[in-house]
């Protein structure tokens, strides 16, 4: 009779104890896990509203140093206008044009049908600059109706402010995705506001196309970050590239400089393809929605030939079309695959300079040769006599970043922090590089690949290449240095915060734990910030309690005596930046401005700036009355200029225009000759008969000198 009996060597009894102290350490473990997940949510909330807090402050901060380097709220509207120099005040006018304007479509037909900007031409505002931001702006204090509320002028500087907290809030979470903590955003975003000399200059530039661009691009760039990361999700992916479009469309929108950013973004894009170290595919949607965004504006700007004429068009649809010609481009040994790359990178720059070429001769596109004779010129490709290249070669801010640059960002220990970095992510990366050239990563699993090929991940491949090819840009031209300094901030606390990036040294001198990388990777930036506080929050406090005033009589006096004392078509020329003004302040007709991207109006300006050449009277009226000119405005501050050094002040390189032999002391060309005639803007100030018959003073002070021109002269 058979029994049920129990197995030998097992006793019954422990059967259920193993089962409690397993069902126990299963409650711990879920207990922990859910523990890890609500302390994930609570960091997730705190780092949120310390990032939004740490915007905010960026945005109140730089607004108030606006108000008490001005006393913008106190001084008159024509102060408040003069404030915005040079070309801001042009991009200003629109915004002024627009909500002046009986209804909002009136307001747009003036912008198609300008006929103030320019004399004797229409031109489309809409076509020529990037100001859909001040339309944009116009219609919203129009439709919401602020007026009650808010004067436009503060409408718009406060839009201006708020943008700043958008670009820090950005260039935050783009440290904390690449780091892994907000403490990295926080040092981030610390460093962008004690280093605000060299990361912005919004406050005394407002309505400058950068300042618009800047934060779309710091979304852009938070936005790729997410877009690298692994694993990402179908949907998440989707939603991600949507963001980038979208960012890339208002940068591209919004600054007349967008092919040039895009094109070096698009070069470092193609560069981390070449060497496998991004996702081809993510590689692939960049270039389409970059293409894309250019296309979107180029509809919006009524098909301005200068953007389908872009080198960017010409390089991604030249890189799309290589890739599907060489197929097998990653395959093979080293030698090999080198030989492949060298090819395709041949292939791909022959194709741009082929296609770019194509499409500014079916266009016949002029407009943009100014920069490639800059381009030319400034790195040494043959000396020039051009005089829109020398205009931009002799300005500082077209020249190279200054050494005192790097002295100030490395007073803040950005800069030391920066070249660690760069250091540890650039050897990295070259070790990447010849692993993924020589096949090797391709055979390894993930866990027996070195360390740093786990280190280097694609979003860090990304950001280091964006720094580098944004720093050479800086160091070239100084006034792109703001597209690499905010990195700077960036890039340097997400590498100090980053476990990777410690646990790589770490394992390099022998001393790796995780508990020590924990450490270092918190407490490094918490003494970073007390060490910040402590240097430089006094100065900051010292700063904001510090009150000056606007002050520039002159200016404002010459822009009353003009709406005064001249007709409202009066036809008024002078120097681009001061005519910027002009407009915005008195609503004047203009014979010339100072956005440079048209080729006819280079022409123009170059003729109307003979008033500071040595040039007959004779010839500088027919010049000055083939524009329609009324008055001209002289100013001292160019005709006895002392800023620049001989060679590069305005007088200088009109005579070398000329073929002129320059005034002072110093060599010039053998093939300069003497000018005929004297110096027109310190000549006519003799009030001789040959002057007084075309000129005749109308106002004067310390600073301008204003001249009507006769309309019809009896010349026998």
């Amino acid at each position: 009779m058979t029994s049920v009996r129990q197995r030998r060597g097992i006793k019954s009894t422990n059967v259920p104890q193993d089962c409690l102290s397993q069902e126990k350490n299963w409650k711990l473990n879920e207990k922990s896990v859910a523990g890890a997940k609500q302390w994930k949510k609570v960091s997730l909330v705190i780092g949120g509203i310390v990032g939004l807090f740490l915007g905010i402050l960026t945005s109140v901060y730089i607004s108030t140093l606006h108000e008490n380097d001005l006393w913008f709220s106190n001084i008159k509207e024509v102060e408040r206008e003069i404030s915005f120099r040079t070309e801001c005040g042009l991009y200003y006018s629109y915004y002024k044009q627009m909500l002046a304007a009986p209804s909002i479509q009136q307001g747009l037909h003036s912008l198609i049908y300008d006929n103030k900007t320019e004399s004797m031409r229409t031109i489309n505002i809409l076509e020529r600059m990037n100001v859909y931001q001040e339309v944009f702006l116009s219609m919203l204090y129009t439709v919401l109706h602020l007026k009650r509320f808010l004067e436009p002028v503060y409408f718009y500087i406060y839009t201006l402010f708020s943008l700043q907290a958008v670009c820090v809030l950005a260039l935050y979470a783009t440290s904390w995705l690449l780091s892994g903590t907000w403490l990295s955003g926080v040092l981030a975003a610390v460093w962008y506001i004690v280093n605000r000399v060299d990361t912005t200059r919004v406050e005394f530039t407002i309505p400058l196309r950068e300042n618009w661009a800047l934060p779309f691009f710091a979304v852009q760039l938070a936005a790729i970050t997410v877009l690298f990361r692994p694993h990402l999700r179908s949907a998440h992916e989707r939603l991600t590239l949507l963001a980038v479009f979208i960012a890339t469309f208002l940068l591209s929108l919004t600054w007349q400089f967008n092919q040039f950013i895009l094109l070096i973004q698009a070069m470092a894009l193609f560069t981390l393809d070449c060497l496998d170290m991004i996702p081809e595919g993510k590689v692939v949607w960049l270039y389409i929605i970059q293409v894309a965004s250019l296309l979107m504006v180029y509809t919006l700007q009524f098909f301005n030939s200068m953007i389908i004429g872009s080198l960017l068009v010409s390089f991604n649809m030249s890189a799309l079309l290589a890739r599907k010609l060489q197929n097998n481009l990653k395959t093979g040994g080293l030698l090999s695959r080198i030989g492949k790359l060298l090819l395709h990178v041949l292939l791909v720059l022959c194709l741009t300079f082929l296609v770019n070429n194509f499409i500014k001769r079916i266009l016949n596109l002029e407009s943009d040769e100014h920069i490639f004779k800059f381009l030319k010129a400034k790195f040494g490709f043959g000396a020039t006599r051009d005089f829109d290249a020398n205009l931009y070669l002799c300005e500082e801010a077209f020249g190279l970043l200054p050494f005192n640059t790097f002295a100030r960002l490395s007073d803040t220990l950005v800069f030391y922090a920066y070249l660690f970095v760069l250091l540890i992510t650039a050897t990295t990366a070259a070790v990447v590089s010849f692993q993924n050239l020589s096949g090797r990563a391709s055979i390894k699993s993930v866990e027996k690949q070195p360390t740093s090929t786990t280190v280097f991940k694609p979003a860090v491949a990304y950001h280091l290449m964006h720094t580098i090819s944004f720093g050479l840009l800086a160091i070239s031209t100084m006034r792109m240095k703001y597209l690499w300094t905010s990195h700077v901030c960036m890039f340097a606390a997400s590498g100090l915060c980053s476990g990777d990036i410690w646990g790589l040294v770490l394992k390099c001198i022998h001393h790796y734990t995780p508990k020590r990388v924990s450490v270092i990777r918190y407490i490094t930036p918490v003494l970073i910030l007390l060490y910040l506080c402590y240097k430089f929050l006094p100065g900051i406090m010292a700063e904001l309690s510090e009150l000056r005033e606007f002050y520039d009589p002159d200016t404002v006096e010459l822009m009353n005596w003009i709406k005064s004392n001249t007709p409202k078509e009066a036809v008024i020329a002078g120097s681009m930046q001061l005519l910027a003004g002009v407009k915005l302040c008195t609503g004047r007709i203009l014979t010339n401005h100072p956005h440079y991207e048209d080729k006819s109006l280079r022409e123009r300006t170059k003729q109307v700036y003979q008033v500071y050449a040595k040039r007959s009277p004779e010839d500088v009226h027919r010049i000055l009355r083939s524009f329609g000119t009324d008055f001209v405005i002289l100013e001292d501050s160019i005709c006895y200029e002392r800023r620049h050094s001989r060679g590069c002040r305005l007088r200088d390189l009109l005579d070398i225009a000329n073929g002129h032999m320059m005034d002072g002391p110093g060599e010039d060309d053998p093939d300069l000759k003497p000018s005929p005639f004297p110096r027109f803007c310190e000549e006519i100030k003799r009030n001789l008969p040959s002057y007084t018959m075309y000129f005749t003073k109308v106002f004067h002070n310390k600073t301008f000198h204003v001249y009507k021109l006769a309309r019809h002269q009896n010349t026998t």
